[in-house]
């Protein structure tokens, strides 16, 4: 009995004497909040011309609208001069007003045809790009075509007219008898009876360029006979009088 108690003592001695585990603190800390940030694509860089028509107050269609689709001509040398032209301008712009009517123009394409789209071929132009256009031309019979920049250019050099088609939701034009930039009275419309009659264009691309002159004229545009995709804003004598030359 003597034993079995002092065995009891030695035992509660040895449990007394070891250090019972603290409670491990754990240490605040910050909680750290993940923020989304959403990838944005860098905006394209404009082209020294187009900084200069933003700064005199021209609008880039393509801003403006961009179901009206962009292919200038002379960026690339399939124009009537076999040369790049805009080789500092990328962009297509144009003076506030015919800016305006250019956006009716293509509401009024989209609401008799929602598959199809105005394809701006040309719009403002700088004066010196007019003078090596005339350059080409002066002293043939294809003068009458371009603007001489003697006589204040064209509607063009003062972002007052702009050069358009139409294509269907494949992104092809609608035929329209000729090409652009073409010279010759297959590309007027004042005799397109005629054309027809005799061949030079059919019925199905008389009824495409009066669609494209119906919505224009409705914009506010002023259709050039000698040339079915070329359309004014103004009439020639106001706007040279009136309005900024785009040097």
């Amino acid at each position: 009995m003597k034993r079995n108690v002092l065995l009891i003592l030695l035992i509660a001695l040895i449990c007394g004497c070891r250090k019972q585990p603290q409670p491990v603190s754990t240490p605040q800390t910050d909680s750290i909040v993940v923020i989304a940030v959403k990838e944005t694509a860098p905006k394209p860089i404009k082209s020294k011309q187009a900084q200069i028509l933003d700064s005199l107050g021209f609008i880039n269609i393509a801003e403006a609208d961009s179901t009206i689709l962009i292919d200038l001509a002379y960026t690339h040398a399939d124009n009537f001069t076999g040369e790049v032209l805009y080789e500092t301008l990328h962009e297509a712009y144009l003076h506030p007003l015919a800016m305006e009517s250019l956006l009716k123009a293509n509401q009024l394409l989209k609401a008799k045809h929602p598959n199809y789209s105005l394809l701006v071929l040309d719009a403002a132009r700088p004066m010196s790009i007019q003078k090596r256009m005339w350059d080409k031309v002066k002293g043939t019979p294809n003068n009458i075509y371009v603007a001489n920049p003697s006589k204040g250019g064209g509607m063009h050099n003062y972002g007052m007219a702009v050069d358009v088609t139409i294509v269907d939701e494949q992104g092809e034009w609608l035929p329209m008898g000729t090409g652009f930039d073409h010279f010759g009275p297959a590309a007027h419309t004042t005799h397109e009876e005629e054309l027809v009659a005799q061949g030079i264009i059919s019925e199905e691309e008389r009824r495409n360029r009066r669609l494209l002159r119906e919505v224009m004229r409705g914009g506010g545009f002023i259709p050039l006979h000698s040339e079915w995709w070329h359309f004014n804003r103004l009439r020639r004598e106001e706007t040279i009088q009136n309005y900024q030359l785009i040097e």
